[in-house]
């Protein structure tokens, strides 16, 4: 997940996966643009940064600063080996299988997280805040245009005003028998308060199919209410957490719409081609992707000073007097408002009522697009992404139900998810530099995501891949990691080296230690991957 300043460790074991770290996420709505990010820090460590507020515009840089570093930037980012580049074949992708025709995966009603603790369930707010952890209520028929336009309420302890560690995020994607997409942004309030500006619901015409795709700027999101079996939510496997993840009904929407392109009734625009040449990128592009791919949602919303939330709707902006804009990390939000601009690309959108420009991407649509387009080397979720584990080691049976909720096809149940993990490892290290460096000359010259982290877009790529090796725990496979980061005083990454060399991933008993395929939930406390939570301190926020 790409995401911005939020202090969580996520998990540290003899991977050294990283702390995800925050600041307050209540932007100004006019600059509100939150983005996940990777931080490379001193001493081979990595950090993890989650939910970013800094507000970047998503604009070229044209100030004299960027345009100076960009030449030594640009020399910082000549490879350091390319003799290789054609010496090592992709490795398999395991995106050839069938998607789910049935619902997989369960919502948790004793849930514990991906390393099997227990995840209390009844916290105060100071709990919420040490452990990051929050429930959401689902609404009555939460498919239903009046269950759209129904306010979620996020519990536990946790509150919308503490939206950079705590912010949950709802969007809706709607499909009708004819074609027609549009998105809506349920709202989310906090518990307890009732909304800035009541939501209007939105149209919904007989026979379409609804996705809820949810967002979540904490660590771990548990779905609670009548709503959530009405809706078909999932939020994990058995009892073990997805973490950020949940959606519902998305089986059924991901079928019918595979089923309207088939007959040529939904129309996927073509992603296009790139400045730099190849196709534009896609969600499951290995030149895009990250240790967590196609999680979190585009969904902003207005916040006001007594914390009351609203849809970010350009009426409930000019109504509400000082308002500020809640984001949540996402991929979805990197490609759309970024890499494709960047790039000259542009996202698969749809009429939006509750966004302030009236169209909107979505995290479904973005998936539909790469399901589509995505051509060669295709990434799809691998089971060495935190958020699949159970118990602490990888499972294929919770990866399985991930990639169900985003149109993935599943792994086989007799599936290595150490040769999948590997392989993924693999095609991220020898995939992602060259295409980084390919559009280096534009990035360079383009507004980063989150200025503390990276001087611009470039570098905080390059600060991205760099720790989504170390968190995939690439290096267990003998590949070393191919970006090279140069920190300032500030630790502000303003230089890239890549390695071009290409290189084969090695599966080995040491490679699989604490990573077997597991296949079920666990409710144990068996902890190797253990969350530990500690707050730090970036750019002053």
């Amino acid at each position: 997940m790409l995401s911005g300043h939020r202090s969580a460790s996520r998990r540290r074991s003899s991977r050294s996966r990283a702390a995800r770290l925050a600041v307050p996420l209540a932007i100004p709505m006019a600059m509100g643009l939150t983005l996940g990010i990777i931080l490379a820090v001193s001493g081979n460590n990595a950090t993890k940064i989650d939910q970013s507020a800094l507000g970047a515009s998503a604009s070229p840089s044209g100030s004299a600063s960027a345009a100076a570093a960009a030449p030594a930037a640009a020399a910082a980012a000549t490879p350091t080996a390319t003799a290789a580049a054609a010496a090592v074949p992709p490795a398999a992708t395991f995106a050839n299988g069938p998607t789910s025709f049935r619902q997989l995966g369960d919502v948790a009603t004793a849930p514990v997280d991906g390393a099997g603790n227990v995840i209390n369930l009844n916290q105060t707010a100071a709990e919420a805040a040490a452990s990051m952890n929050c429930t959401l209520t689902v609404p009555a028929n939460p498919l239903s245009a009046q269950g759209l336009a129904t306010p979620w309420q996020l519990g536990d302890g946790c509150s919308m005003a503490n939206a950079a560690t705590e912010g949950a995020f709802v969007e809706a994607t709607i499909l009708a028998p004819n074609g027609t997409v549009t998105v809506y942004n349920p709202l989310v309030i906090t518990a307890g308060t009732t909304a800035a500006a009541a939501p209007a619901a939105p149209a919904i015409a007989r026979g379409s199919q609804v996705i809820i795709d949810v967002g979540f700027n904490g660590t771990n999101l548990a779905l609670v209410g009548r709503g959530a079996r009405q809706g078909n939510c999932v939020d994990a496997l058995g009892q073990s957490l997805i973490g950020q993840v949940s959606a519902c009904n998305a089986v059924n929407f991901y079928n019918l719409a595979n089923n309207e392109i088939a007959r040529g009734t939904l129309k996927v625009p073509a992603t296009g081609t790139s400045l730099d040449g190849q196709p534009c990128l896609t969600t499951r592009d290995f030149g895009t992707v990250d240790q967590d791919q196609s999680d979190n949602v585009i969904t902003s919303y207005l916040i006001n000073g007594n914390g009351q939330t609203a849809q970010n709707t350009a009426a409930n902006a000019a109504a509400i007097a000082g308002a500020t804009t809640l984001v949540n990390g996402s991929d979805d939000k990197l490609l759309a408002a970024f890499l494709d601009p960047a790039n000259g690309c542009t996202a698969f959108t749809a009429t939006d009522t509750t966004d302030p420009a009236g169209t909107s991407g979505s995290q479904a649509l973005n998936e539909l697009s790469a399901r589509v387009n995505q051509q060669g080397t295709i990434a799809v979720v691998p089971p060495n992404d935190e958020m699949t584990l159970v118990n602490g080691a990888m499972s294929i049976a919770k990866t399985n139900v991930y990639r169900s909720l985003v149109d993935q096809p599943l792994l086989a149940a007799n599936a290595s998810a150490t040769t999948v993990a590997a392989d993924y490892c693999q095609n991220l290290t020898n995939i992602q530099p060259a295409r980084n460096q390919l559009d280096m000359t534009r990035e360079l010259n383009f507004g980063t995501p989150v200025a503390a982290v990276g001087n611009d877009l470039a570098t905080f790529m390059g600060n991205r891949l760099s720790m989504s090796f170390v968190n995939l725990g690439c290096a267990n496979f003998g590949l070393a990691n191919p970006a090279t980061i140069t920190l300032d005083g500030n630790g502000v990454a303003t230089a890239i080296t890549y390695s071009l060399t290409q290189q084969a991933a090695k599966v080995t008993a040491a490679a699989g230690t604490g990573a077997a395929a597991g296949t079920g939930a666990n409710t144990g406390n068996q902890n190797p991957f253990s969350r530990r939570h500690h707050r730090q301190n970036q750019a002053g926020m």
